[in-house]
C-alpha cells in the first residue's frame, strides 16, 4: 500500500453510480499504459468508495450492478483503466514533464535528420516542440504522442524515422563477452562464429543510437572491432 498523503482519486461513473479508488498517479498511469503491476503497489486502501473524501464505501449492490463482482481487484483495475485520475497541479506538472522527456528521448533515439543522416539532439527537439507549442497529455502513451509531436515538428525540423543494419566483426579475444552484451543491448539479426573464434554479426538498431552502438562495440572490443553500415531502412 502507498501512503495516503501520496494518493489521488481515480473515479469512474457508470449507471448513475460513482466509484473511487485512492491511487499513486504514476503507478496508475503505468497500468493504463498496459504494464502489469501489483495492485498493492498502486493503491492506498483496498476499498472501493462512493465518496473517498467522506470514507463512504460503495455498496455491494452498486458494485454488482456495474462490475458484476464485489471483489476489490477487478473493480479497482477497471476504475483505474477506464475512469478519470484526478491530479493536483503539482502532480500534473510532474507527469507532463516526465512524459515530455520520454517523448523527446524516443524521437532522438529513433529518428534522424534525412538531410544529414544524423539524429537531432534532444535540445533541438525540445526547442522545436516549444516553438510549435506542442502540448503533452500525461494520460496518453509515448507511442501515441510521438505521432502527434512529429506531425507538429515536421514544418520546423526535417525528420524521418529510420533503422540501420550494421555488420560487426569482433576479434576472438573479445567475441564471447561481446556476443552476450550485444544480444542484450540490440537486435542481432544474424551471428556467425568464425574458425579463428571471431564473431561476425548483423545488428539492427534505431538510427538515432548509432553513436551509442559504436561506443559499446569499441568498449567491448577495446577498439579492435570492424563495423559497416549495410542498409538504412525508413
Amino acid at each position: 500500500m502507498i501512503p495516503l498523503d501520496q494518493a489521488v482519486v481515480a473515479r469512474l461513473e457508470s449507471y448513475g453510480e460513482r466509484f473511487e479508488v485512492l491511487v499513486d498517479p504514476d503507478q496508475a498511469m503505468r497500468i493504463r499504459q498496459g504494464e502489469e503491476i501489483d495492485l498493492e503497489d498502486v493503491v492506498a486502501a483496498d476499498s472501493i468508495f462512493s465518496n473517498s473524501a467522506h470514507a463512504e464505501r460503495a455498496s455491494d449492490e452498486s458494485l454488482l450492478k456495474v462490475f458484476k463482482t464485489t471483489e476489490f481487484e477487478p473493480a479497482a483495475l477497471r476504475i483505474i483503466k477506464k475512469g478519470e485520475i484526478h491530479l493536483t497541479s503539482e502532480q500534473r506538472r510532474h507527469l507532463i514533464a516526465e512524459k515530455r522527456n520520454r517523448v523527446i528521448t524516443f524521437i532522438a533515439r529513433n529518428a534522424v535528420n534525412p538531410q544529414s543522416g544524423f539524429p537531432h539532439p534532444p535540445q533541438r527537439i525540445e526547442l522545436a516542440m516549444e516553438e510549435a507549442r506542442v502540448s503533452i497529455d500525461p494520460f496518453k502513451s509515448v507511442e501515441e504522442q510521438v505521432k502527434e509531436v512529429v506531425k507538429a515538428l515536421r514544418p520546423l525540423l526535417p525528420i524521418r524515422f529510420e533503422e540501420v543494419r550494421i555488420a560487426v566483426k569482433i576479434p576472438s579475444d573479445y567475441a564471447a563477452r561481446a556476443y552476450g552484451e550485444l544480444q542484450t543491448a540490440v537486435t542481432l539479426e544474424q551471428s556467425e562464429w568464425q574458425k579463428d573464434g571471431s564473431l561476425i554479426a548483423v545488428a539492427r538498431i534505431p538510427a538515432g543510437i548509432q553513436d551509442e552502438f559504436y561506443d559499446l562495440v569499441n568498449k567491448l572490443s577495446r577498439g579492435n572491432a570492424e563495423t559497416r553500415i549495410i542498409e538504412r531502412m525508413s
